[in-house]
């Protein structure tokens, strides 16, 4: 019997959220980050964990203006910044993951720029491994939990703009 390898988490750097504020002071700090230019960055936390408001904070702070909209029902939502791609993904509706090679996904992961992705879980045998997993965690009606783990040394990099 074959047992499955995980990859070795490098750094970890843990946060509290006590409101949305705190989340976008995190967003804007990783946003600082060179490495984020071309990272896969995936989000995890149950639904309403607050996976797109960090998205939405993040983006904000790498200059996308507008309204954000989630990838939910399009699965992926393309910005284009001063020669950065940033491709947001969402795959809770994946009910398998081949879906992600259906839907045709492989060449915006193999292009440079940054992905964010909601839901990796549901796609995970198929997807490379992330730079850095952000894991939110509720703690009550407002708090949150936050761990980020960094999976590659670009990974450790983005770690590093957040303070820890």
């Amino acid at each position: 019997m074959t047992q499955l390898q995980h990859p070795p988490i490098l750094g970890t750097s843990q946060a509290t959220w006590a409101d949305e504020a705190a989340c976008a002071r995190d967003a804007l700090a990783l946003a600082g980050a060179a490495a984020l230019r071309d990272a896969f960055v995936e989000l995890e936390g149950p639904l309403g964990a607050g996976k797109t408001t960090f998205a939405r904070h993040l983006l904000h702070a790498m200059g996308v203006a507008g309204r954000i909209r989630s990838p939910t029902y399009a699965l992926v939502e393309t910005y284009e910044l001063d020669h950065l791609a940033i491709s947001h993904f969402d795959f809770y509706r994946f009910d398998d993951p081949q879906e992600w090679e259906d839907a045709g996904l492989r060449d915006l992961f193999g292009a440079p720029g940054l992905k964010l992705v909601e839901w990796a879980e549901k796609a995970a045998p198929l997807l490379p491994l992330p730079d850095l997993r952000v894991t939110i965690t509720p703690q009550g009606e407002h708090d949150r939990s936050v761990r980020y783990d960094a999976m590659t040394p670009k990974g450790l990099l983005l770690i590093d703009n957040l303070g820890s």
